[in-house]
């Protein structure tokens, strides 16, 4: 029995795609249907993976303390998967108090429900942004992440030192995994890849930062579910 947060999310929907091709699996699939972008995308992807008949949803806020823990009580989960999370790096400047609300707090929700209720395996949504102010040019695990440049990298280095201490103290394991830029498939409209489709099919220019002067990372989709 695997719990997947943020199941209606790029990511979230296919890990969800990747366990139940594995028919001994259950997923149980919790999302907020939040409105960052648009619904539309996320009922769409929830459409296919309600059509399998191992795939569980239901629409709740890890916010909501005593919903989110009849999950838990109803269900005994070996392993949750936990991505949900308010993302993007730029809104975060815009509206902070929401990114300490869902990935400060719903994380710890989560978390703390997973320990208490003796889940096996706690994997999370860290991200690449937690290496901040950094300046190695290619980044390993080893390398300082005590320099965040915006509230959302911020929240995600607190996420790791909270899962650190529950691993050490609650004998529960926690793997977080620093995701580089992912893409693909039904992948967020707000992400590069998708904005630079969206420019290449109206013929319009496409906007770059530091003059052009980029390099970056990026993970296939299918290669982030299939490590998962």
């Amino acid at each position: 029995n695997v719990l997947v947060t943020g199941c209606a999310g790029f990511i979230g929907f296919h890990i969800c795609l990747k366990l139940l091709l594995n028919k001994n699996y259950k997923v149980f699939g919790v999302d907020n249907l939040d409105n960052y972008y648009d619904k539309n995308l996320k009922k769409n992807r929830l459409k296919i993976l309600i059509k399998n008949k191992n795939f569980f949803f239901k629409l709740l806020d890890i916010n909501n303390i005593k919903n989110l823990e009849n999950i838990f009580k109803k269900n005994k989960l070996d392993i949750v998967i936990h991505l949900a999370a308010q993302p993007g790096v730029n809104y975060s400047f815009k509206n902070p108090s929401k990114y300490i609300k869902n990935n400060i707090n719903g994380f710890f929700n989560v978390l703390d429900l997973s320990s208490k209720h003796k889940v096996k395996n706690f994997l999370y949504a860290s991200s690449s942004s937690v290496y901040g102010n950094n300046k190695n040019f290619t980044n390993i695990e080893t390398d300082k992440t005590d320099t965040p440049l915006s509230v959302y990298s911020a929240t995600k280095k607190t996420n790791e030192l909270i899962a650190y201490s529950y691993s050490n103290f609650h004998n529960i394991q926690t793997i977080g995994l620093r995701f580089f830029t992912v893409y693909g498939k039904y992948a967020r409209p707000d992400m590069f890849f998708s904005k630079l489709a969206s420019a290449i099919k109206k013929n319009n220019f496409i906007e770059l930062y530091n003059n052009g002067n980029l390099f970056r990372d990026f993970t296939y989709i299918d290669d982030v579910s299939s490590s998962i």
